[in-house]
């Protein structure tokens, strides 16, 4: 298909640029859902939106920034839910609980826990263990000050409790409490240091990945 008609059948009506973002994230979202992060390549989520390679890096960028789209989307509808469960803690039990809700929300929709299944081999799980959206996403739901490594590893946590399940709720909230609390409760500088998000900032930033979200769903301005 050349790529004016691609254009012109794609593009009718409304923001173009808005109307090509939607259809090539849902493209991609669809895809990576059906074979994961890892077997999908920019052709394949080009000839799914139905337009060419070259339209799509125009408007979206290459796979790291499809994915990037694609997550942050999945996250705003986790972090909201996750916000209102630890907006009352804080310190190390807003870790451990922001973590634990993440996982159950994740496992609570069917399209989400399938993605992550989907994304175990290859660099599937590199590619959301690293996600910088991930990364901001865990800050701002877990209080912690503003640390990438630290954001990272509790990214981490959330994905092996999703991809290799501790049993069950009791058991993952034992290990959870055991092996990652007591890291965050002896090093406060990684809880409340010098640089923490305070209040407002957490809730802008949560704020941000809703809208980020959004935009990448269809359901923002555009």
């Amino acid at each position: 298909m050349r790529e004016s008609d691609a254009a012109r059948d794609w593009l009718a009506g409304g923001n173009r640029r808005a109307i090509g973002v939607e259809r090539i994230h849902a493209a991609a979202a669809e895809l990576f859902l059906e074979r994961g992060i890892d077997q999908v390549s920019v052709e394949d989520v080009a000839a799914r939106a139905g337009c060419s390679r070259a339209t799509l890096y125009r408007y979206v960028g290459g796979k790291s920034a499809l994915v990037g789209g694609v997550v942050s989307a999945a996250a705003a509808a986790v972090a909201q839910q996750v916000a209102v469960a630890v907006e009352p803690l804080r310190g190390s039990r807003r870790i451990v609980e922001a973590i634990l809700v993440s996982v159950a929300a994740v496992r609570a929709d069917p399209a989400l826990a399938q993605w992550v299944r989907n994304s175990r081999s290859g660099r599937g799980d590199d590619y959301l263990a690293s996600s910088p959206e991930l990364g901001r996403v865990a800050t701002a739901l877990t209080g912690i000050a503003a640390d990438a490594d630290a954001a990272q590893w509790i990214v981490r946590v959330v994905i092996s409790l999703l991809t290799v399940p501790g049993g069950d709720p009791e058991t993952e909230r034992r290990m959870v409490e055991r092996f990652v609390e007591p890291a965050f409760r002896q090093d406060s500088t990684a809880v409340a240091g010098t640089t923490p998000l305070d209040d407002g900032a957490r809730r802008a930033e949560i704020g941000r990945t809703r809208a980020h979200g959004a935009r990448h769903t269809g359901t923002g301005d555009g």
